[in-house]
């Protein structure tokens, strides 16, 4: 493997909960010099104004702005490019790029890679675009297969846990907690456990009955269920360990979500409702799996109830997660497609 010490890598991503900076600390640990650029970021209230006037409002009407975006973004991420000269370039998801933005990463020469941390369906690109690249990353193995199948230079690199982010959490809180976006399978567990007593409360701007978050997403019907408004990520981290369990609902969704490795690395219960995640944590005594919402139920009071099994399976999921699941970890792997 090749020295990655004092070598230049430039990362750029969507703003998506600040995941970047936790993938760049990650590749930190390894030795490189990272610098992040968030394409689609809006951090002043001057900029949210103008996406909301330039972009979302004009959608809102009818027109489709898609491309004033698209070029607006791509300018700036060809300046970044051209500013930073990397050694090493990330492109995570950046479908919201020209093809200006790829044939200025051509033309510098940089290794280069993208890492697609969500479901391939969710993303603009298309085969014969992945096959041009020199390396592809998923985040789900039956994706990654797929791609390679296909003819994609792809490779398997599952989601990971951040360790600096945040302190570990101990259980201060008698709640079953989501904190994520809402879908129907979401809001249909979460009010089935309510329905039946268990105290629930959901995270989010998709769950809030904040006049705010109704105008930022154009609705105002709300599920009757205990609800807080977005959180940034750290807060997130300790939300989901503070209280008797996180649930982590994937539905159709192919790869393991984030939260599968941050709610046992920050010492949290997870009840999950994916199979496969015994890939990663052995079930049952580093986390919990449920088939139904019978059993999600079943578990959940349990968790309340049984304070003791509760405990070691949160110091058990712990420990694998620092030992196994960290972005250090993550990142190592990507540095294997480097070399």
């Amino acid at each position: 493997m090749s020295e990655p010490r004092g070598q230049r890598l430039l990362i750029i991503s969507p703003a998506f909960h600040g995941y970047c900076h936790s993938i760049a600390r990650g590749f930190r640990a390894l030795g490189y010099e990272t610098a992040v650029h968030r394409y689609d970021a809006f951090d002043t209230v001057g900029a949210k104004l103008r996406n909301k006037l330039r972009y979302e409002l004009p959608e809102r009407f009818g027109a489709d702005s898609r491309e004033r975006a698209e070029a607006d973004l791509t300018r700036r991420a060809v300046e970044v490019l051209r500013e930073h000269r990397p050694d090493r370039l990330l492109v995570i998801k950046a479908d919201a790029l020209g093809q200006a933005f790829w044939e200025e990463v051509r033309a510098q020469g940089v290794p280069h890679l993208l890492w697609l941390y969500d479901d391939l369906s969710r993303h603009r690109y298309d085969l014969d675009f992945l096959r041009q690249l020199p390396g592809v990353i998923s985040y789900a193995r039956s994706e990654a297969d797929m791609l390679a199948e296909a003819g994609v230079p792809a490779a398997y690199v599952p989601n990971g846990f951040d360790p600096e982010l945040a302190p570990p959490q101990t259980r201060t809180q008698e709640e079953i907690v989501f904190v994520g976006s809402r879908y129907p399978n979401r809001v249909q567990l979460l009010e089935h456990l309510s329905g039946h007593g268990v105290p629930v409360r959901a995270y989010g701007r998709g769950w809030s009955h904040h006049p705010v978050d109704q105008l930022r997403t154009w609705e105002w019907a709300r599920p009757d269920l205990p609800s807080e408004r977005d959180i940034p990520l750290a807060q997130a981290y300790a939300v989901q360990a503070r209280a008797a369990a996180a649930l982590n609902v994937h539905g159709l969704q192919e790869g393991l979500a984030m939260r599968t490795f941050e709610v046992p690395g920050m010492n949290g219960i997870q009840l999950i409702d994916r199979p496969d995640v015994e890939e990663f944590y052995d079930p049952g005594t580093e986390v919990l799996i449920y088939r139904s919402p019978e059993q999600l139920l079943e578990l959940s009071r349990r968790v309340l109830a049984d304070r003791p099994w509760s405990e070691r399976i949160r110091a058990a999921g712990r420990a694998r997660t620092l030992a196994q699941h960290t972005f250090a970890h993550r990142a190592r792997e990507v540095q294997k497609l480097w070399d």
